[in-house]
């Protein structure tokens, strides 16, 4: 994502990255990002590493949308086409291997990759898959507890943040993902599976922006780690547009990386015990 070009005036992101607690929740993360990639193990394995960061993110993301499998269950599988949790399980995985191949697209048109998530997650024929919600679309999404805006309203913001996104920030990753995540969370632009989508999004702009270039740093297993009710209650904030309610989602938001990439440098310790 571009961070060039922008001014103050254009740049509403950036002015997120000045609010209090912000600029310390993202050198923490950049401090335990940097401690991953610096790891012996992960110098000459990072495709392992990759791969088991991404299983345990879509596990993560899982568990946020209602399937809580332990990670052998969902390391074993081959089949997720069964109950209503297989299936959501199937979906995370689907969006974690889809979400590295959408890039570039991202970088010109953030609503066709956020349509193509979408219609990846749902993997059916539903007419409703793939577009934002129409006025009087239900939303299954029972896990996000916040009042429903409507399709109108939904489709000027999505569209707004969409351009935000194609003109550049100067704001740090961070910040840029987690406003990412909190408006998708916060509007529901998709008839379903709008959690999953959304932190697939995030992941795409924490790997587009280079902070984690390699994706190794699953914010997803910090979400589930620090609980359904930590993220509502951060989201809160988020919905509220306050100085400190934006900064406590970005917090939130920190908070979870920083516990992803613990999960691979844990990771790359078991490694580097096993080689031993």
């Amino acid at each position: 994502m571009s961070t060039t070009g922008a001014t103050a005036e254009s740049d509403p992101l950036a002015a997120l990255g000045a609010l209090p607690g912000v600029a310390e929740s993202v050198e923490s993360v950049r401090k335990a990002v940097d401690r991953v990639y610096g790891h012996r193990i992960m110098r000459r394995r990072s495709n392992e590493i990759t791969s088991e960061a991404a299983l345990r993110g879509a596990r993560g993301s899982a568990v946020l949308a209602g399937a809580d499998w332990a990670l052998e269950e969902v390391r074993r599988r081959s089949d997720f086409s069964g109950d209503g949790e297989a299936r959501t399980v199937g979906a995370a995985l689907r969006l974690t291997a889809e979400a590295g191949q959408l890039l570039s697209v991202w970088r010109q048109s953030p609503l066709r990759v956020l349509a193509r998530l979408h219609l990846v997650a749902a993997a059916d024929k539903d007419d409703r898959v793939g577009r934002p919600r129409q006025a009087g679309e239900p939303v299954d999404d029972p896990l996000v507890e916040l009042p429903l805006p409507g399709a109108e309203e939904a489709h000027g913001r999505l569209e707004g943040l969409a351009a935000l996104l194609v003109a550049g920030s100067s704001a740090p990753a961070l910040v840029q993902a987690a406003v990412v995540h909190g408006e998708l969370l916060a509007l529901r632009p998709f008839t379903s599976h709008n959690g999953l989508v959304a932190r697939a999004a995030e992941r795409i702009v924490l790997v587009g922006s280079g902070l984690d270039p390699k994706s190794v740093c699953p914010a997803e297993v910090g979400y589930a780690e620090l609980g359904r009710a930590a993220c509502l209650a951060a989201l809160d904030g988020y919905v509220s547009g306050t100085a400190e309610g934006m900064a406590a989602w970005i917090e939130h938001c920190g908070k979870a990386v920083v516990l992803g990439a613990r999960e691979s440098t844990a990771v790359c310790e078991a490694l580097q015990r096993g080689a031993a």
